[in-house]
């Protein structure tokens, strides 16, 4: 063995590895030659969920099947993984798009890339039949001992934060269909979500219930509320434009609101959808 050349070679052999790693995303004429596209969701109801049959619901979903048929992708293959593989997923080419109504967040839009807004949404507090604890607003958990759940990779994380609620009382969980029983059992005395989220986990238990009179978390001076939109890898910019141009289209029509009605959003929601841009939203 010759071991002065032994290091060239492992250089070139972790070049090799990298480039054969390194995941490309499908252009927009690539997925329009194929027909199919991979469209993502975190079966979280309502933003995007499959049922039993496989087909996929929610607002992402019903929304992205409209815009594909606009762009005249045939056929939209659904996956489904944990909001928090989301964005690796995209980054590793897993799939070519989400359609989660993923809030745009600044940080997040350092990873990937993001649509127009296509939802708006405010938060809200699962808590135990009859509230016994007292608990309304996220900033209750700075202020006693209460312990509140939140889901893998939601933004909840950092709303709580910011009011000063320690990582000690906070429990992750690893999706929403977890969220009842550990509020029921009192494993945690409450779960942070979205408004619509929660009012949608409550309707399937009667030992749960939206916590009344919620205020939404005062986060800099200013309530919180969410956008939520589709996310992109960051080589799929042609991709994200031609669905920004659908979407824009597609947003003026009466489909498009009956779509958010159906799910739970408000008209106010509905509204606050296009009060705010990306990029805004990017720079927080």
């Amino acid at each position: 063995m010759n071991l002065p050349f032994r290091p060239k070679i492992l250089m070139a052999a972790a070049v090799v590895m990298l480039a054969a790693g390194a995941a490309q995303a499908a252009t927009l004429a690539q997925i329009r030659q194929s027909g199919q596209i991979r469209i993502a969701v975190a079966n979280e109801i309502p933003y995007g969920f499959i049922d039993m049959n496989g087909r996929a619901h929610g607002v992402g979903p019903d929304v992205a099947a409209q815009i594909m048929k606009q762009l005249g992708v045939k056929k939209i293959k659904w996956v489904t993984a944990s909001f928090g593989s989301l964005i690796p997923g995209l980054q590793a080419d897993r799939f070519d798009m989400v359609a989660a109504e993923m809030a745009i967040l600044p940080q997040r839009c350092q990873q990937v890339l993001f649509s127009e807004p296509d939802s708006s949404y405010g938060e809200g507090l699962l808590v135990p039949k009859g509230n016994p604890k007292h608990l309304n607003s996220y900033e209750a958990f700075a202020k006693s001992n209460a312990k509140v759940a939140i889901m893998a990779g939601a933004d909840q994380l950092e709303m709580l934060h910011a009011l000063g609620v320690p990582d000690s009382r906070i429990v992750t969980i690893a999706n929403n269909a977890d969220a009842i029983s550990a509020v029921a059992t009192r494993r945690v005395d409450a779960y942070a979500a979205t408004g619509v989220t929660v009012a949608q986990l409550a309707s399937k238990s009667n030992k749960v219930q939206p916590a009344k009179s919620f205020s939404d978390p005062m986060i800099h001076g200013s309530p919180a509320r969410s956008w939520g939109g589709f996310a992109f890898s960051t080589d799929s910019s042609d991709l994200r434009d031609a669905v920004n141009a659908q979407l824009a289209v597609f947003k003026k029509t009466p489909a498009w609101a009956q779509i958010m009605k159906r799910y739970g959003f408000s008209a106010n929601d509905a509204t606050q959808s296009s009060a705010k841009t990306t990029e805004q939203l990017c720079r927080g």
